[in-house]
């Protein structure tokens, strides 16, 4: 098994329950409001993180102005997803269409990592991308 395999399991588990949260969220919240609490709770938990790193001396944290720079671009693209997806919710969005939408995300991930990052292309990749899409296409109705 991949070092990486529960990793994956643990983000699936969490970005699952998000979704789930952020859908009984938008029911009772501004989507601009809610969306700043979820990314302030989300900045805080990650302080806590950085804290307990520092405290217990495991602290290998680097910095470089271009991570820097594409940390900035991935909240936006954080908070811009998260109020999209409040508005998805409070516009009547079912929270069955996530899978979908997020499968269309993944897809744009994998036509980037065969284009600019080299990854080899493979039919089940290609396949996985064209699903994806087929996917979005059937949520129209």
């Amino acid at each position: 098994m991949a070092p990486w395999f529960w990793y994956a399991v643990v983000a699936a588990v969490l970005y699952g329950a998000h979704q789930i949260f952020t859908r009984l969220a938008a029911e009772r919240i501004s989507d601009g409001l809610g969306g700043f609490i979820v990314e302030a709770s989300a900045a805080l938990s990650i302080l806590l993180y950085l804290a307990f790193l520092w405290l217990s001396g495991r602290w290998n944290q680097r910095f470089s102005m271009p991570g820097f720079n594409y940390s900035v671009l991935t909240g936006i693209c954080v908070g811009a997803g998260t109020i999209a997806f409040f508005l998805l919710f409070q516009k009547g969005g079912p929270l069955s269409s996530v899978p979908a939408i997020l499968a269309g995300g993944a897809a744009i991930m994998a036509v980037a990592g065969i284009l600019f990052f080299r990854e080899p292309p493979s039919w089940q990749r290609l396949l996985g991308v064209t699903l994806a899409i087929a996917g979005l296409f059937l949520l129209r109705r």
